[in-house]
């Protein structure tokens, strides 16, 4: 047990800087003179209260923090954290005489933080301000990482912050050095993602949006979140040109951040446009807005600009795992919803702010596939698995393997718990793809048009779980369950 105490005194200093995120929708609360504002600071205190007494008990254990400790810290930060996150949504909601059950609390806060986008919560539009900016900032923050930003932020942390980095980061950039420090390198991520965030929210302003209204899309964006201030979503705005600034800026934030910050940081784009997970995700993306358009205009659905508009913007948007919508695409031909739902596994870079397996990933298996398709016809034949001009290291290929096989399990095994519970087939399966993927909006019963306050307590448990494993990339929580992981 004394081996956790470096991580809890971490743990307990990322809650007092979490408490501090509080201060955002409680100054808003205060300047909007809502009945909800003393939420803010009491669920302020409470979280800072806890962080502090976490970090007093354990300041003198501060050894350096091993592999396994950053593991056991990311998984402690992504299931814990939303309980915090969830105080200032339930005592509002109670003060606003619509209470919420802790179930559909946490559920909010774990579909905010881990950039899903599902929500249990009607009448957005009729909230206080504040609750909404809370709901879309914890997707800003967790787009990112909450640990990155530690890592970059909190310097005099006095632990591996190299550790910190490796386990909250997705795919290959966890082992990328991108400056010899890792707080640098953090810090650079992040400052691209600040970049990137106040183009948007500008972008969203002149485009026509109110500055809040700005403020809380850009936050669900680029963190390709998804959740909105309205019931409608993004058809509350009904504007072409709102729709073409967001499919702009989801696109740029379904690529890989390192890649922007190395671009930066050299001066030169090249190596931003040769990289083949960059190219494989835009034309998938691109492609497939094309494909769907396509698809509505051949059958009489729309004309062909708002087909166009229509196809493009709802594939990139679910594709991205964001989940915002305009229209409701159910009533697409059943190709369309399926097709977008099944891409939201693969169409976002490793390094991004989306969910799912990461591009990255398919194109390793599918070198592999076509490695073992040659030693069929030629036995004897050395042919190394090639991506971007570079040999990938076989225990990459193992790694991508052995992560499929359990992400398919996972998938697998969620929904036969769901379907054990009398949910239809295609709610059960698509509630699970969303939530792994943290994309959102799935098929059936929590499609674009509704939400999944219709789900049982226990179907959002089932839910919520699904979000923590896509989020911790499955392996990571995984690997808690093992007993050689807990020996020393």
């Amino acid at each position: 047990m004394r081996d956790l105490f470096p991580v809890l005194r971490v743990l307990g200093m990322l809650m007092c800087m979490f408490a501090l995120a509080m201060a955002l929708p409680g100054a808003v609360s205060w300047w909007q003179q809502e009945s909800v504002w003393r939420v803010y600071p009491l669920s302020m205190a409470v979280t800072m209260g806890a962080g502090l007494l976490l970090w007093w008990l354990l300041r003198h254990h501060r050894q350096e923090l091993q592999p396994r400790h950053g593991v056991i810290l990311v998984t402690l930060v992504w299931v814990l954290l939303p309980l915090a996150a969830s105080l200032p949504l339930w005592l509002a909601m109670a003060q606003v005489a619509r209470p919420i059950s802790f179930t559909h609390a946490y559920f909010e806060a774990v579909s905010g933080l881990t950039t899903t986008g599902s929500t249990v919560l009607s009448g957005l539009d009729a909230l206080p301000l504040s609750v909404n900016i809370w709901r879309t900032f914890l997707q800003w923050m967790g787009g990112m990482g909450i640990l990155i930003l530690a890592v970059a932020v909190l310097p005099l942390l006095g632990v591996g912050g190299s550790q910190l980095f490796k386990a909250e980061a997705a795919g290959p950039i966890k082992d990328t050095k991108l400056t010899p420090r890792m707080t640098e390198t953090a810090k650079g991520l992040w400052g691209v993602y600040a970049g990137f965030s106040v183009l948007c929210a500008i972008a969203f302003w002149a485009a026509g949006m109110s500055p809040m209204d700005a403020l809380m899309h850009m936050f669900t964006t680029v963190s390709l979140g998804g959740l909105s201030s309205h019931d409608s979503s993004f058809a509350f705005f009904d504007s072409p040109l709102l729709e073409a600034v967001a499919v702009f800026f989801m696109l740029v934030a379904s690529c890989n951040f390192a890649l922007y910050f190395v671009a930066l940081r050299k001066g030169h784009w090249q190596s931003f446009w040769r990289d083949p997970e960059v190219r494989a995700t835009l034309v998938a993306l691109v492609g497939g807005g094309l494909l769907v358009a396509l698809l509505l205009w051949a059958k009489g659905m729309y004309g062909p600009l708002t087909a166009l508009r229509h196809g493009m913007f709802h594939v990139v948007s679910v594709a991205t795992t964001t989940g915002y919508a305009t229209v409701d695409y159910l009533a697409w031909p059943v190709f369309a919803p399926v097709f977008m739902l099944l891409l939201s596994g693969v169409a976002t870079s490793a390094g991004s702010t989306g969910g799912g397996i990461k591009m990255v990933r398919m194109l390793i298996l599918v070198q592999q596939a076509r490695r073992e398709l040659t030693r069929l016809v030629h036995p004897r034949a050395v042919q190394p698995v090639l991506l971007g001009g570079r040999v990938v290291d076989s225990r990459m290929i193992f790694s991508v393997m052995a992560f499929m096989l359990v992400y398919g399990a996972t998938v697998i095994v969620l929904s036969m718990v769901l379907l054990l519970t009398d949910l239809d087939a295609v709610t059960a399966f698509s509630a699970v793809l969303a939530s792994v993927h943290c994309t959102g909006p799935g098929l059936g019963m929590i499609g674009p048009s509704s939400n999944y306050a219709q789900l049982t307590d226990f179907q959002v448990w089932v839910c919520t779980l699904g979000m923590l494993l896509g989020r911790l990339e499955i392996l990571s929580f995984m690997a808690l369950l093992s007993p050689a992981f807990w020996r020393r």
